[in-house]
């Protein structure tokens, strides 16, 4: 198989797009995510495909915990803001406001809901690192909001690894 056609068949899967809040000590950070899925029920598992060179990588594995914050469908823009590490500055990560979950991570106030999570899991799977969360918290927002999605964009995100 050629690289083109991996990339069109994995660029396929449906994926949910949102931003990954994570904290080690008094640094934050979120990062634009479209690998997140449920993994189990009872304990509720949340897991998050995290490239192994992002500063999301680092802070998640020194700090234990990470959000899933679930953007409004209409409102994507704000994705291309967290393609890169953010600042963090006056209760803001790139001047967009968030609040401490109970885990300590970042939870953006704009999130039409959010998932607070403890790690229990990591796997290395060569690029990324599979961390999967335990659910400790969580809020909807607004109820009546769609979740982005990839489709949603114009953005492309998986299949083989551009050089």
């Amino acid at each position: 198989m050629d690289d083109e056609l991996i990339n069109r068949i994995t660029w396929k899967i449906p994926n949910a797009l949102a931003l990954v809040g994570s904290r080690a000590g008094d640094e934050r950070n979120a990062m634009t995510t479209s690998w997140i899925s449920q993994l189990s029920m009872e304990p509720v598992l949340i897991g998050v495909g995290v490239d192994n060179s992002a500063v999301t990588h680092r802070l998640i594995s020194a700090g234990g915990c990470f959000t899933v914050n679930l953007w409004d469908s209409d409102d994507t823009r704000v994705f291309v803001k967290f393609s890169k590490p953010a600042s963090y500055q006056d209760g803001a990560l790139n001047g967009r406001a968030v609040s401490e979950a109970a885990t300590g991570a970042p939870v953006f106030d704009e999130a039409i809901a959010w998932m607070d999570c403890e790690v229990r899991h990591t796997l290395d799977l060569g690029t990324h690192t599979l961390f999967v969360g335990e659910l400790v918290a969580a809020a909807i927002n607004a109820d009546d909001k769609r979740s982005a999605s990839m489709d949603d964009t114009r953005m492309k995100y998986g299949g083989v690894k551009r050089h």
